[in-house]
């Protein structure tokens, strides 16, 4: 198993926070089971990180998908002329990006939009 370039973990950990946050806020907290979090990232991630099955298997796709992406630096997704997310992954995405993105950016994170916008 390949690692991530810190250009990778960089964006898998914007992923993790914002699929997070969106399950955190949406669904039910009994639902909720442990996610495993690739080796690179566990330190970042110290007490776990805990999702719904749904939010799971969405941050697992965007794992599997951010591990396989051959274009390096990777452009955002808007940006990008491979589109390696199904319509149904993709839609899911942007609707989890929008929703956290606005969450986070109230709190007072704003490194993420520095991210969103460099």
């Amino acid at each position: 198993m390949e690692t991530f370039t810190p250009g990778q973990q960089k964006d898998l950990k914007v992923l993790i926070d914002f699929v997070r946050v969106y399950c955190h806020a949406s669904h039910d907290p009994a639902a909720r089971e442990p996610f495993a979090v690739p080796p690179e990232l566990e330190g970042r991630y110290r007490k776990g990180v805990s999702l719904c099955p749904a939010c799971a298997a969405l941050l697992s796709h965007g794992i599997a998908k951010r591990r396989k992406c051959p274009l390096d630096p990777k452009p955002s997704c808007k940006h990008c002329r491979i589109h390696c997310y199904s319509t149904e992954y993709r839609t899911k995405i942007r609707e989890v990006m929008a929703f956290s993105g606005r969450r986070m950016i109230m709190r007072g994170r704003l490194d993420y939009l520095w991210h969103y916008f460099f």
